[in-house]
């Protein structure tokens, strides 16, 4: 009787996911001759309620154009399910006859593989594969996605500091991140110098002042005549708030279906500008929101993180067959690696920027961050000194 594999993406879209669901197909094929693989669409969604589309005799070069295109190819969900939805799930998956099932995710869809794995009590294979632009999965040098949406970010920073060399001003740009740092602190990767922008990065591992955002703001202008900023969009006040809390009202602000403050819809963008109309009058700024920008575009696909991201898929076929795990991408001083590591390790938890990345009296990247970001970003662009 042959195998059944069960395969599906969730969460935020990125660059590279495709690679994953193509790396662990392939490898499935070459594993398990004969072997059924589902994909599902939308997350549990399509196990939920049997929509799948079969990838068995998928033809291998229609599946390598998948993985080399943007976004999710099975589409996704947010969907963060509880033991009830789980046991909704584990159904789906028993009707389908799976042996395995691989969600390709972050740390709410390694959650979920803990809760099938606990509920289903042996006889299923549940493996989670690393997939976020957020970069902060435990256990995890770097996540697949991570990459390609940093070198995004890098290079959106590096143009519009340059914009505002010819004409100087005022610029922040928010960029993706609820609770780790480390996307918006790739904003920096590609300064040239100490005059370069970004000038100041805040991110969600530090506490937001605006008023110590506004007198930051000002003695920079004061040293460059120009002030580049990179905002993480899930900065928070000393209280432990989101921003968007603080400075939108009641109102106006929207929340998912977790509850959760939707962070780049509340009008976040119009709050910091009019904060600076207040506290800085007839100084020219700008403030843009990424937003999904960074996370697939096609423009951006950095082959490292290409590659990485098909084997981590290939290696959770390979974990599939010993019972089940979390893949983690991990570095041994010389390169990366893949591991298996325990669900537990990585469900549920949030990876934060470590504390020695920051500067501790200013709000800028220390040392052992520009040395983790150029050894995944290297600066890919030679460009001449501006006479201004």
């Amino acid at each position: 009787m042959s195998e059944t594999f069960v395969i599906a993406q969730g969460g935020g879209p990125t660059a590279v996911i495709n690679q994953t669901l193509v790396g662990a197909v392939l490898e499935i094929r070459k594993r398990h001759p004969g072997a059924h693989v589902l994909g599902s669409r939308h997350g549990v969604r399509g196990i939920r309620d049997g929509d799948y589309v079969d990838l068995s005799d998928m033809p291998e070069a229609q599946l390598r154009l998948i993985g080399r295109t943007p976004s999710a190819a099975l589409g996704s969900t947010r969907d963060k399910p509880d033991a009830a939805y789980c046991e909704v799930i584990l159904k789906g998956l028993r009707k389908a006859g799976a042996d395995a099932f691989i969600y390709i995710g972050g740390n709410d869809t390694a959650g979920t593989q803990q809760i099938l794995t606990d509920a289903a009590g042996g006889g299923m294979a549940f493996v989670h594969a690393p997939k976020t632009i957020d970069n902060d999965l435990e256990e995890n040098d770097h996540t697949p996605g991570f990459i390609s949406a940093a070198e995004f970010v890098a290079g959106a920073f590096l143009s519009v500091d340059l914009d505002f060399r010819a004409l100087p001003g005022i610029y922040v740009g928010i960029v993706m991140g609820r609770h780790a740092g480390f996307l918006t602190a790739a904003a920096a990767a590609w300064r040239a110098d100490e005059d370069s922008g970004p000038h100041l990065v805040y991110v969600p591992e530090r506490a937001f002042e605006v008023s110590r955002f506004v007198d930051d703001v000002r003695a920079t202008l004061d040293r460059h005549r120009r002030c580049i900023v990179a905002v993480s969009e899930g900065v928070s006040t000393a209280d432990g708030k989101a921003l968007v809390e603080s400075l939108v009202p009641p109102d106006r602000l929207e929340r998912d279906a977790h509850g959760n403050v939707k962070l780049s819809g509340s009008d976040l963008t119009a709050a910091l500008e009019q904060a600076l109309a207040t506290h800085l009058p007839g100084k020219r700024a700008r403030v843009d929101a990424l937003g999904y920008m960074p996370r697939g575009y096609v423009g951006a696909i950095n082959p490292v993180d290409s590659e990485e991201a098909f084997k981590a898929g290939a290696f959770a076929a390979m974990v599939a067959g010993e019972g089940g795990g979390s893949v983690a991408l991990q570095f041994d001083g010389r390169q990366t690696v893949l591991k298996k590591v325990p669900l537990d390790h990585v469900a549920g938890k949030t990876r934060h920027m470590p504390d020695d990345f920051m500067q501790p009296d200013v709000h800028q990247l220390a040392a052992p961050a520009y040395d983790y970001l150029k050894r995944l970003i290297p600066a890919k662009y030679q460009i001449g000194r501006p006479f201004v």
